[in-house]
């Protein structure tokens, strides 16, 4: 099947990387992109066809069209499929961007599936939440699962409106993470640490606690009690993070994440 990417971007990259190590031809893949940098740079990678904007017969020779731009780009690209998509399955991973503004965009258009991945997608450990409409064939559903999987898992949400909770989870999670890290590896250093040390350390530990989170099949509360010993040096660090109102400050934060996507949606979808 051949498969189009409006965008070509790190995510586009991602996708297309992912795929090409699962077995997907690069011959099969196309990508247009303005930039020329861009083109060069997927062509030397992946040795993938890169043109500046596709054609009525390139669209129309197309199995799936994955639609990578950001949000601000949207409607321009969007518009420009429009006279000359022909039922394609439609993928659409920008923050945002409503799947009915989507297919009013392109004229009632109505196979789309809207994916959010995230950044650790770079490197194959990315998550996606997925939405789509309740009649989309489980065949589409199995390929929209089959390409976002090639970066990592896949989680479906039955409401579309959903996803803007999942940006503010997932998203955006991966900088909630790096700031941990950041905090912990300055605080390291206040302790006397060097630098060097304080990065392996802290990199080290969320890293080792991620993949021990994700191997378990208990629930993180009990993978935290193990570690914390009664009046011991991890009850006393936890102790500090609950006074301060750790959960409530990463409740507060994730709702303003979610309220800032529904207001992208409203934003950009207005055209």
């Amino acid at each position: 099947m051949k498969m189009l990417f409006i965008g070509g971007g790190n995510m586009a990259a991602a996708l297309i990387g992912g795929l090409i190590a699962r077995g997907t031809s690069a011959a099969d893949i196309l990508v247009a992109d303005p930039s020329e940098a861009q083109r060069e740079s997927l062509s030397a990678r992946f040795g993938v066809a890169a043109v500046p904007a596709a054609d009525a017969a390139t669209i129309g020779a197309s199995g799936l069209i994955l639609l990578a731009v950001k949000p601000q780009q949207m409607r321009e690209a969007v518009g420009a499929l429009a006279p000359a998509i022909a039922g394609q399955l439609v993928i659409s991973v920008a923050a945002g961007i409503r799947a009915v503004d989507l297919a009013r965009w392109l004229g009632g258009h109505r196979r789309i599936v809207r994916a959010m991945p995230n950044t650790p997608a770079l490197i194959g450990q990315g998550v996606t939440g997925l939405a789509a409409p309740a009649d989309l064939a489980s065949g589409d559903r199995a390929l929209a699962e089959r390409i976002l999987g090639a970066v990592g898992t896949t989680v479906w949400v039955d409401d579309e409106s959903k996803l803007d909770a999942v940006t503010a989870i997932s998203g955006s999670g991966p900088a909630y993470v790096f700031l941990f890290i950041e905090a912990l590896e300055a605080a390291a250093v206040k302790l006397g640490l060097n630098p060097e040390q304080a990065r392996a350390l802290a990199q080290g530990t969320v890293a080792g606690a991620a993949q021990l989170a994700a191997q378990s099949s208990e629930p993180p509360a009990t993978l935290r009690e193990r570690v914390t010993s009664k009046g011991g040096t991890t009850a006393a660090a936890l102790a500090e993070f609950e006074a301060a109102g750790l959960r409530e400050l990463v409740t507060r934060a994730t709702r303003a994440a979610e309220r800032r996507s529904v207001e992208l949606g409203d934003e950009f979808g207005r055209a």
